[in-house]
C-alpha cells in the first residue's frame, strides 16, 4: 500500500443504491479511474454461467481478479460492485456501502424494469443490511463507511465527504 500514488476506493451496495452515479461523478471530480466490475465482466466475457433463478450472469471471479490485480496495486481506482467479499482486503484504503430507503429502492429498481421477484430479493437484501454486513466481515471496521443515498442532496453530501477524505489521505501519504 505504501507505494500507491492514490488510494483505492470500493463503492458497494445493493443494486439501485447509487453506486455507479457516485463512482462516475467521483472519477470526474478526482481524476481517479472508475471501474464498474459488471461492465468489465461484460466487456471481457468474465462469466462462468447464467443463473436462471436470479436472472443474471455468474461472475468468473478469478478472471476479474487477474484483470484488476496490476492496476489495483498501483492505486487510484474507484471500484463499483454490488458485492465485496471476493476482493482482497489489501486492495482498498476505504470502503463505502451505499444504503437506500426501501421505498426509494423499490421505485428505482422498478424503473430499471427488474422483475417483481428480483426487486423483492434486492429490497430484502437492503432490509437485512446484507452488503453492509459483508463489508464489515471482509474489511477492517475503521475503513467501512455507510452512506445514505436517497436524494440528490445525499449524493452531493457523499461526494463532498469523500473528497475531504481524499485530501486527508493525500496529506497522510505525502
Amino acid at each position: 500500500m505504501e507505494d500507491r500514488h492514490a488510494p483505492n476506493i470500493l463503492i458497494t451496495g445493493t443494486p439501485g443504491t447509487g453506486k455507479s452515479i457516485l463512482g462516475k461523478e467521483l472519477a470526474v471530480r478526482t481524476g481517479l479511474k472508475y471501474v464498474n466490475v459488471g461492465d468489465l465482466a461484460k466487456e471481457n466475457n468474465f462469466f462462468e454461467d447464467w443463473d436462471e433463478e436470479r436472472e443474471c450472469h455468474v461472475l468468473d471471479e478469478d478472471r476479474v481478479m487477474d484483470e484488476l490485480e496490476v492496476q489495483m496495486t498501483t492505486g487510484g481506482n474507484i471500484v463499483d460492485y454490488h458485492s465485496c467479499e471476493m476482493f482482497p482486503e489489501r486492495w482498498f484504503d476505504i470502503v463505502f456501502v451505499m444504503r437506500t430507503n426501501n421505498t426509494v429502492l423499490y421505485d428505482r429498481l422498478q424503473n430499471r424494469g427488474y422483475s417483481d421477484k428480483k426487486i423483492q430479493e434486492n429490497v430484502q437484501c437492503e432490509i437485512f443490511q446484507t452488503l453492509l454486513e459483508e463489508a464489515r466481515e471482509s474489511y477492517k471496521g475503521e475503513i467501512v463507511h455507510e452512506l445514505q443515498s436517497n436524494t440528490p442532496q445525499d449524493m452531493e453530501t457523499n461526494l463532498n465527504n469523500i473528497l475531504q477524505w481524499l485530501v486527508q489521505w493525500k496529506n497522510d501519504h505525502s
